[in-house]
């Protein structure tokens, strides 16, 4: 068996999806893996480094896809790219498969099984294979540091023979992943932390990292849960009172993280213009949720944002790939804990279980065809 790892094509792509640690693990299993020349340069990773763990490194996209019966990357590589795949491939990727039905098309003409790693369901099982816990929990990490980098002013308290500092006011708004990893972040760098969320299981959890839980308590808060733990989009009159409470715990705070996303919808918007008006001079608002058209109104993808009343708005794009060589460390793990599921041990091949429910969950294409009942019917 033949595996792929070409160098990731996205200007703002630093992450690879193999490091030499997981190119053990997969030699190990029989399988021979070939990386791109260069591929793990953004994450810390040299050629040298992936020779030594036993790669071959090819000079090319077209050498290094040639012959793969798995194909590892970050994000969802273009079809015409994996030309020269074995029929059938495997092909592991966040895929970003809403609302992208002729990328999706193209996959399935190429011929090969692409899965979606996000899409991997939230099971005991299938843990180690989560990439949007992995990534998410670093984003979360980085987005208070990258708060605190544009945040004029000391985060903790700070008692000097001059005067006292008082802690900086931080409010983490969504409570999933990265929000819990922002808020103990936050705590841990000494600010006076309070976060929201509309799932109410995640009350206890914000409470236990020791921060205040701010959140209109009423019956559609109680039923605001899926069964698979995410939030569900909430009408738009609990959306009016959750707005006016926390519109005026706004204006009170010095950094605001927006972590909200609901999976294939856009983001839900959070913090109106209004809100960020009524913030005070050098506050700090990061939305991370700023590439599904953003929690904050006036958040753009990729920019810093200044207002008229001097409110920084951080925009950054790919938060977890500001920290790549952590992010690829545990991405590629994910992949390996997966593709390990797809591998059979006698005969060192690539061999997949369509009944299996993490393939159900995760498969978009194959056999030429769009499968996967979320996505066949667009």
């Amino acid at each position: 068996m033949r595996s792929a790892v070409p160098a990731e094509t996205d200007a703002h792509e630093a992450r690879v999806a193999a490091t030499p640690e997981t190119v053990k693990k997969f030699l190990g299993l029989g399988a021979e893996v070939a990386v791109q020349a260069g591929a793990g340069l953004g994450s810390g990773v040299t050629d040298a480094e992936f020779e030594k763990a036993g790669a071959k490194i090819a000079p090319d996209a077209a050498a290094t896809i040639a012959g793969a019966d798995v194909v590892l990357a970050v994000r969802r590589p273009a079809a015409e790219a994996l030309a020269g795949v074995n029929p059938g491939a495997a092909v592991l990727a966040i895929m970003d498969p809403y609302g992208q039905h002729e990328a999706l098309a193209a996959l399935a003409k190429a011929n090969v099984q692409a899965f979606a790693m996000e899409l991997m369901p939230r099971i005991t099982r299938a843990q180690a294979m989560d990439v949007l816990s992995s990534q998410a929990n670093l984003a979360g990490y980085r987005a208070v540091i990258d708060a605190a980098a544009e945040y004029g002013r000391a985060i903790p308290m700070m008692m000097t023979a001059a005067g006292t500092v008082p802690a900086a006011k931080i409010f983490i708004m969504g409570v999933g992943v990265a929000g819990l990893q922002a808020i103990a972040t936050a705590r841990r760098l000494g600010g006076m932390v309070t976060a929201t969320d509309v799932r109410p299981a995640t009350k206890e959890q914000v409470e236990s990292l020791g921060a205040k839980f701010l959140a209109v308590e009423d019956e559609e808060f109680k039923q605001a849960q899926t069964a698979g733990g995410y939030a569900r989009e909430m009408s738009k009159e609990y959306q009016a009172k959750q707005a006016a409470l926390t519109a005026s715990h706004i204006a009170k705070q010095d950094i605001v993280v927006t972590t909200a996303l609901i999976p294939g919808r856009p983001a839900p918007r959070l913090i109106s213009a209004e809100m960020v008006a009524s913030m005070r001079p050098g506050s700090v608002i990061v939305d991370l949720a700023v590439e599904r058209g953003g929690n904050c109104e006036l958040a753009k993808p990729g920019e810093v944002v200044v207002t008229a009343n001097h409110v920084k708005i951080v925009g950054h794009l790919n938060v977890a790939g500001r920290l790549a060589a952590t992010a690829s460390q545990l991405y590629a793990k994910n992949l390996f804990a997966f593709l390990e599921t797809m591998i059979d041990k006698e005969s060192k091949a690539l061999k997949v279980d369509g009944e299996d429910e993490l393939v159900k969950a995760t498969r978009l294409t194959d056999g030429g065809a769009i499968v996967h009942p979320n996505f066949a019917a667009a």
